[in-house]
């Protein structure tokens, strides 16, 4: 084992090595290559026991064709995904370590431990990751790909192990990133690399999968990692599917003259991703000169999360200010008639709503775009508008062209949730898209307008004030801020423990802004209602039976009563109200914002 070590030690200098004389020629695809050849349902990591000879047959087939560097077939060799347990683990990477190793051997190439994305489940990444490391460094290899990364999150302290543990390791780290240069997490892999490039532990860093060649060309312009040497390994091409199998149709020979315009770009470090073959890589070979011209980093590139434009909205001027706010939630119209909405949010404003909030197809109905709804306040009206967005109805695609069409009307604040799902009845023939969640939209949206793509926008979160473990919720708050979110809209407060609970919020979310919601009750029939039927929702007994005998008058006297009795209680601990108009009553609203204007100011 020692003599394994030292020999690999040299694997890490060796890689210095070619990367200063020239440019290091990865291997392709595993995955899609073996993929055929696993079982059904079978992770393709398990054949390096199963059928060793696979594996290595391809391994010797990409270095004949002139790689000088292979990957382990380790990628989704993580317990959840590909062993039953810690010790199955052990095994599955040793195995795949030893036949990756022999393969080299003839042809004087280097082993990199291939290292994929720690399970979504996973409560420490970070965790993950080194004990991954550590099985590789017991199996003597120094040199470390971690790739197709949607984050950061764990990779900084991964790589410091490793070379806490050996100096001289070698580590790349690489994300994945669609056409406009965002991950699956939301973030932006140039905001990402930069983060990297800052950390000492990590040597090179670069892109994979997603894109094809010509997509991650043009990615690498936006990066600048300093003079760390910058990788690229496309995928070929963009997929498509047939019968429930995935085929990538790039033709190799243009494949590699793209890669090796990712060489002129800058790339030190080359290879294949999803759908490449040996042919691939031979082609790339056969085009790859000796010396290879250094990286110049790109000039002007945005890497940092630090925008020079203001955000441009009114509620966060206000609350910059130190000055309360009040947001009015009026319900869009299920048909196209708008007159009874436009003229409900003109009064609402002439109230004093700072700001009208929409929400987006509540509980899973079609109403009237909330957006659209913004932009026209904002457009005819010049109301300030807050639209709601859920996750459930709308892919990358339809997100993006959504919050580019808010910010070219100028609308400026957006409140993003999950959504509620769509009714049980409707889920045969309606589906729910949920590429999302809040935080990963949240992130999503930051990063549009850290890439100027978009005006900054004041982005707010829902907080569940009602939820039974509140200390989850306020965990993923936690997490919510980090994303992007500075403001939190809340659950209406009809109950004590909802008022107890948004009193925590203030002292655990220092950092972010709080509005309260306040909800006016009209009758014992709509008090039972939310109490039994709406989630997320809390009615003190001491509510529904106040409002038992009453007519509507009543019924609305005691619900202004009630809301002012709310905003009293939980004024010393937030920064302003969300009123939720119910019914469309959009008076009494305005009956509620008056006797609470004095709380407000």
């Amino acid at each position: 084992m020692q003599m394994e070590k030292n020999m690999n030690n040299q694997d890490s200098a060796r890689v210095r090595a070619w990367l200063e004389q020239g440019v290091l020629l990865f291997d392709g695809a595993t995955g899609t290559a073996l993929r055929a050849q696993a079982e059904e349902g079978e992770a393709v990591e398990r054949l390096c026991l199963t059928q060793p000879q696979r594996v290595s047959a391809l391994h010797r087939g990409y270095l004949a064709a002139g790689c000088r560097a292979i990957k382990t077939n380790t990628f989704a060799a993580h317990v959840s995904m590909a062993c039953e347990n810690e010790e199955d683990q052990r095994g599955l990477i040793l195995a795949a370590c030893r036949l990756a190793q022999r393969a080299s051997e003839a042809y004087n190439a280097v082993v990199f431990a291939d290292i994929g994305p720690a399970p979504v489940e996973a409560q420490n990444a970070s965790a993950c990751y080194i004990g991954m490391a550590d099985l590789f460094l017991s199996a003597g290899l120094t040199c470390f790909l971690f790739e197709t990364m949607p984050g950061d999150k764990g990779l900084a302290e991964a790589a410091e192990h490793i070379k806490t543990r050996c100096p001289e390791a070698f580590v790349t780290v690489s994300f994945a990133a669609d056409a406009d240069g965002f991950t699956r997490s939301g973030e932006q892999a140039a905001v990402l690399a930069h983060r990297m490039s800052v950390c000492g532990a990590v040597d090179a860093i670069g892109l994979n999968c997603i894109c094809g060649a010509y997509h991650i060309r043009r990615l690498l312009a936006t990066l600048d990692v300093g003079d760390k040497p910058l990788s690229a390994m496309p995928n070929a091409g963009y997929p498509h599917v047939e019968e429930g199998r995935t085929y990538y149709d790039s033709d190799p020979a243009y494949y590699a003259q793209q890669v090796m315009g990712c060489v002129k770009e800058g790339a030190r470090i080359i290879g294949g991703c999803c759908g490449t073959t040996p042919e691939h890589i031979r082609q790339i070979a056969r085009l790859l000169g000796v010396n290879m011209p250094p990286r110049v980093p790109a000039a002007g590139g945005k890497t940092d999360s630090t925008h020079e434009k203001t955000c441009q909205s009114r509620i966060l001027s206000r609350l910059e200010q130190g000055r309360r706010v009040t947001l009015v939630e009026l319900d869009p119209p299920r048909s196209a008639d708008i007159g009874g909405f436009m003229e409900g949010a003109r009064q609402l404003e002439q109230e004093g709503a700072d700001a009208i909030t929409i929400a987006d197809c509540p509980i899973g109905r079609a109403r009237m775009d909330s957006s659209l709804l913004a932009c026209k306040l904002s457009r005819e009206l010049g109301i300030e508008a807050l639209p709601h967005m859920t996750c459930r109805d709308r892919n990358v695609n339809a997100t993006k062209a959504l919050l580019l069409g808010l910010s070219m009307e100028n609308v400026h604040n957006v409140l993003v949730v999950t959504g509620d799902p769509i009714p049980t009845s409707d889920r045969g023939s309606v589906k729910s898209v949920y590429q999302f969640n809040s935080r990963v939209l949240a992130k999503f949206i930051r990063g549009l307008s850290e890439s100027d793509e978009t005006d900054p926008f004041f982005v707010c979160g829902g907080l569940n004030i009602n939820a039974v473990r509140f200390d989850l919720e306020l965990e993923r708050a936690k997490e919510k801020m980090d994303c992007g979110v500075s403001a939190f809209l809340t659950q209406p407060v009809l109950s004590e423990r909802a008022a107890l609970n948004l009193e925590q919020a203030r002292k655990t979310l220092g950092g972010a802004k709080l509005i309260g919601g306040l909800f006016p009750v009209v009758s014992e029939k709509n008090a039972r209602f939310l109490q039994s039927e709406v989630h997320g929702i809390t009615v003190d007994d001491a509510v529904v039976r106040a409002y038992a005998g009453l007519d509507r008058e009543q019924g609305e006297t005691l619900a202004v009563r009630l809301c002012e009795a709310a905003a009293k209680r939980i004024a010393p601990f937030t920064d302003g109200y969300y009123i939720m108009t119910p019914f469309q009553r959009v008076g009494l609203v305005c009956r509620v914002m008056r006797a609470t204007r004095n709380l407000a100011e």
